[in-house]
Parts: C-alpha cells; structure tokens; sequence
C-alpha cells in the first residue's frame, strides 16, 4: 500500500469499506473490488486543477465537512491537486504562477473540475481571476485537461445564478465547452460518493463510466429517487401529507402534494444518503427539490407539483380513509342480506346430509414417517 493511503486518520478498514462501497456504487461485481483498491493505491496520482468560479465553494466545503472522513481521503490522497483556491495555502501572484506551471507541465494529463457557473455577460465583466474572466481560465484549462469533471449543479447547468432573470448571463460548462465530453455530477451539493466513483472508474478503466443524456453517469443518476424513496409505499396507498406538521406529515407519508420533485429527480439521493447517518432532505420530512435536474432546481417553486402518471393509488389498494355516511345501512337492507345468508347456511346443510359419508384414513403412529406438506 502506498503512503499517501496511510495517514493517521485514514485506516486501512475505511480505506477497504471506502472502496467496496465505490465499487457496489458503479455496479461492478465484488471481484472488481480488487482492481479499484489497485487504482486507489498507484503512486502515479492524476494531478488535478480546480477552478472556481460563480459559486458558494458548498460543493468542497460539503466533501471536506461531511462526516465522511473516508471519503475526503481517499480524494484527495488518490488525486495530485495541484491548483484549488480554497485549499491551497499560495495566493495572488502566487497562485496564478502554481497553475500556470502546472497547466504546462502535465498538459493532456491533469483533470480538471469546475465548480461554480461562468457569467458571460458584459463581457465576463462578473468574475474575473488574474485580470482573466472565468471563461478566458476555463479555455486555457480545458485545453490540455484530460477529462473535465463538473462538480455540483452550478458547474453543469449554471445552478441559481442562471435562474431568471439571470443578470450575469451565468450558464453551465456544457453550454460553452460543446466540443468536448463533459461529466456533470450535479447535485447541491453533490454526494462525495458520486464524485469518489466516477474519478475510481476513470482511474481503474482508463475510460469514462456511461453517462446519459445530460452527461451524468448512469450509475449514480440513472434512477430516479422516487423509485426508491422510503415513502414510495404511502403513494402507492394514496397516503399523502397534505401541509408541513399535520399528522400525515408526522407520520411520514408521502411529500408529493407539498411539491416533491423526486418522481422527476433523477439521482441515488435515496439509496446512498449523506453524513454516513443515512439522511437526505425527505428522510427529515422536505421534500425533494430536483437539484440534480436543470430544469427543477431554482426554475420550479417547492409548492409546485411536477407532472406524474399515476398520481392516485391503482385500484388494487384499499383506500387509505373510508368514509362514512348516514348511520348504517336501513332495516330493509339488512334484512334482505340476512335472507340471502339463511338461504345459503341452510341448502348448504341439505347438501352435506346428501353426500356419502367418508371413511376416515387409520390414524398414523408416532413410528411411522409423513411426508412434508
């Protein structure tokens, strides 16, 4: 095992759980595992370059924060990071020089991951680093990076700052690098398992993980969370909150009519949690609000419902509140239905004095062997 897997807060138990857990994740069978720990542990690190741009620095904040230790770990041991703003201890002149260098030294190799969305107004008058806008340093970057890695919502679709009216003309990554293959881990922020497996899959296999549509990999947003979700059997049963702390609510029904987009949501929110406590919002009573999705998140109201198929329970369920009316059924009705029951008991009795009586089959020992049923 190499060094840089060994720190004195990173065991080799965490570092083994870590990396079955990465493997189950992007649905590779157990003997894999092997081959993902011999990536994890190759002294030759892929160097890294980590731009930030219109953001809030949450999606690194929540990877080295979290009480996933393990994680952040085996992140930032598996990878060089040779440029990060928040991380790196240069500044200034300082800093541009360390990216610079390293954008020469290792151009075709370094990976590169964007976080935070790109103004493209006033001519990137919005964000600018080193007398350069972000889309003049995402340029010079993605040049020579060999894989461009989106990390959270804003990076891939531009995130709140695209919301409207959207003064700044923020847009995602993929709305100005349309030449290269881009992988979008969304999410705000995203889970570090996602981020963790898609880097081990490049590493182990030399080639990208299968990504759908929106350039996501299938592993971690090919389901969507209502398919998994803890409360799928109150939909199911048509049991829905119907306003935050009534008693649907309290007893954990279904958030749909309080505006859940996860029957929408594409993402592994509901199947790999968060804080290693296996929470996410709707497990504490939120609902879900499409952060994954570019047309959901900070596009739709946490009110506004998102269109469904079968909204209501299939015949087949009992209904989830009976309701009464009146005060029982009237004397004729019962009596009717009290006939009908004499008139079965008795021709059933008929019917049986009718029938031959059977001989009864000899009573078995405790000695002799019966067969299961």
């Amino acid at each position: 095992m190499s060094s840089h897997a060994t720190s004195k807060t990173f065991s080799r138990r965490d570092f083994v759980r870590t990396c079955l857990t990465a493997t189950a994740m992007m649905g590779l069978p157990l003997r894999m595992a092997a081959r993902v720990m011999d990536a994890a542990q190759a002294d030759d690190r892929p160097p890294v370059i980590w731009l930030h741009f219109q953001e809030c620095t949450g999606c690194t904040g929540s990877l080295l924060r979290s009480s996933h230790p393990a994680v952040s770990s085996v992140i930032l041991d598996l990878i060089s990071l040779e440029y990060h703003e928040t991380l790196m201890a240069g500044a200034g002149l300082q800093a541009e020089q360390s990216r610079h260098e390293a954008m020469t030294a290792y151009r075709g190799r370094y990976i590169l991951v964007v976080e935070g969305a790109i103004p493209t107004a006033g001519h990137g008058a919005y964000c600018r680093i080193g007398g350069k806008t972000a889309h003049e340093l995402l340029n010079e970057a993605a040049d020579g990076a060999s894989l461009i890695l989106c990390l959270g919502t804003c990076s891939s679709y531009g995130g709140i700052q695209a919301a409207d009216p959207n003064p700044t003309g923020a847009v995602g990554v993929r709305d100005l690098l349309k030449q290269k293959t881009i992988v979008n881990i969304p999410g705000c922020p995203p889970n570090p398992y996602n981020f963790l497996s898609t880097i081990l899959h490049f590493l182990t296999f030399k080639r990208l993980p299968k990504l759908d549509g929106l350039g996501r990999p299938q592993f971690a947003y090919g389901r969507k969370i209502h398919e998994h979700c803890e409360r799928r059997p109150h939909f199911d049963a048509g049991r829905f909150a119907q306003a935050y702390g009534d008693e649907g609510h309290a007893q954990g029904y279904c958030l749909y009519k309080l505006g859940c987009k996860g029957p929408a949501t594409h993402a592994n929110c509901s199947v790999q949690r968060f804080n290693d406590v296996g929470v996410w919002p709707v497990s504490i009573g939120h609902p879900c609000i499409g952060c994954t999705e570019p047309d959901l998140l900070f596009r739709t109201s946490i009110e506004e419902k998102v269109p469904i198929q079968e909204p209501t329970p299939f015949e087949g369920y009992a209904p989830a509140v009976v309701e009464r009316k009146g005060k029982g059924a009237d004397p004729l009705t019962t009596g009717l239905a009290g006939l009908g029951a004499g008139l079965a008991l008795g021709a059933g009795m008929m019917m049986s004095k009718r029938l031959p009586h059977a001989t009864p089959p000899p009573e078995k020992t405790i000695h002799e062997k019966t067969e299961p049923a």
